[in-house]
């Protein structure tokens, strides 16, 4: 099966106490229905596109006009859409992912969109489910502002009982749906004292797949955790008894996604500390510390195959940087989702992110300074530039390996002078080696 080349649109409803932030309204495709005609000319096959809760229900009533004319459109270019339903965001004001009605409310959103658009076969009905209950219920940087784990978890957990029911409800419509779940999966890394907390990150990271594939048991090693953090058995056994594994495992992943820490403050800025209840430690992007540690997509894309044994995508491939550098991360990308393929993995597809570019990311989304990232495109002129992006992704979608022009010199990712901070005492279990080595065996 060949990699395919598809597309998204940052599309974050993101809620800051009473306000929501929309991204669609910010980068002006909210009014620009030609924007897809732009899309269609990168020669894209799938779109990842919002048919958002927040945006969708106002008011207490469901108003269709604006997805209805978008997705016509986007079937009159023959552009397959994934539909997001929640992406970031909490829901309407009347909900939010720590009320016990969420769940069902969600899955009744999600059957109203199936029944309105019973066409359409590819669903992710909520982005990043364990990213957002992290910012919105363990850092307190979204609604509902939580900031404890028995917060996160149940945020966690109530989103991924909502992806099940929702995905319940879409196919009574269709059964010919598919799930495709989206996390990012960056793993971290640590100095040896801080070993037990990079190992408990790197359990977490799955928790998003391994409840939808009805794997949390009594033998999972997070167990004691959720149990602790109060969510019932019986809560934990519904996963089993229904399970949901996704169609495809969309990977998120971003060159910060990968953390260090360590608990050797003095060596790091003020504004990367942070702890637990038994350590002060920073935490730094890996790829800023001098560590031999396998980095990067091709890594984090094999141990989600190696773990699920399920199709893979790279559902989200940005960097906010310059356009040259851009371009090379995308080629990186590509490269490693095309190697891995040749090895056996079965890798679907490479997803060019932020195609009209996204504002505020820097902060988290928490301030609204209007700081704009160029994506595909750069609308700042207000009509949609191409960016050298463009060029690559058309070479792409035509059927040719990207051509050297586009990489004539190191990203910034791969030079020395990316190194922030030295004298790294790194503890890893090397697994990403391992995984190469039974990879490279296998093929």
């Amino acid at each position: 099966m060949s990699l395919e080349l598809w597309g998204g649109l940052e599309c974050t409803v993101n809620r800051i106490g009473d306000s929501y932030i929309d991204q669609i309204e910010r980068t002006g495709h909210q009014k620009r229905l030609r924007d897809l005609d732009l899309v269609a000319s990168l020669g894209i096959t799938q779109l990842r596109y919002p048919v958002l809760w927040e945006r969708t229900e106002r008011d207490g009533a469901l108003q269709w006009t604006w997805p209805d004319e978008r997705l016509v459109r986007l079937r009159e270019l023959q552009i397959e859409p994934i539909v997001g339903l929640l992406h970031h965001g909490s829901g309407p004001t009347h909900t939010g992912l720590t009320d016990p009605g969420f769940p069902r409310k969600f899955s009744k959103f999600a059957r109203a969109v199936a029944e309105r658009y019973p066409w359409i076969e590819n669903y992710t009905p909520i982005n990043e489910p364990l990213t957002t209950a992290r910012f919105s219920a363990l850092y307190g940087h979204w609604y509902p502002h939580e900031k404890s784990d028995r917060s996160f978890v149940r945020a966690l957990v109530q989103q991924c009982q909502g992806i099940v029911l929702a995905i319940r409800e879409i196919h009574a419509v269709n059964p010919a749906a598919r799930l495709i779940q989206t996390e990012d999966l960056g793993k971290t890394f640590s100095t040896a004292r801080m070993a037990y907390q990079a190992r408990f990150d790197n359990e977490r990271r799955w928790l998003t797949f391994d409840l939808l594939c009805g794997r949390v048991n009594q033998t999972h090693p997070l167990w004691n955790y959720l149990r602790d953090c109060g969510i019932e058995e019986g809560e934990l056994h519904w996963f089993g008894e229904n399970p949901c594994p996704p169609d495809v495992l969309g990977v998120n992943h971003y060159v910060t996604s990968d953390r260090y820490l360590d608990e050797r403050l003095d060596k790091y800025p003020v504004v990367t500390h942070g702890g637990n209840n038994r350590h002060r430690y920073a935490d730094v992007e890996a790829i800023r510390v001098a560590m031999n540690a396998d980095l990067g997509p091709a890594a984090r894309l094999f141990e989600t195959w190696q773990r699920y044994h399920r199709p893979v995508a790279i559902t989200e491939a940005h960097i906010g940087c310059s356009p040259d550098e851009q371009v090379r991360w995308f080629y990186q990308v590509w490269i490693a989702a095309q190697s891995l393929s040749a090895f056996g993995a079965d890798i679907r597809a490479v997803t060019a992110w932020a195609l009209f570019g996204s504002f505020d990311w820097n902060s988290l989304l928490v301030r609204n300074d209007n700081v704009y990232e160029p994506g595909v495109f750069d609308i700042r002129s207000g009509c949609p530039k191409e960016t050298p992006l463009s060029g690559m992704l058309r070479e792409i979608a035509d059927g040719k390996q990207p051509s050297n022009r586009w990489v004539d010199e190191l990203a910034w990712w791969q030079k020395s002078e990316r190194i922030f901070y030295h004298e790294a005492f790194v503890h890893t279990e090397h697994l990403e080696r391992t995984a190469r080595r039974s990879l490279h065996t296998s093929a």
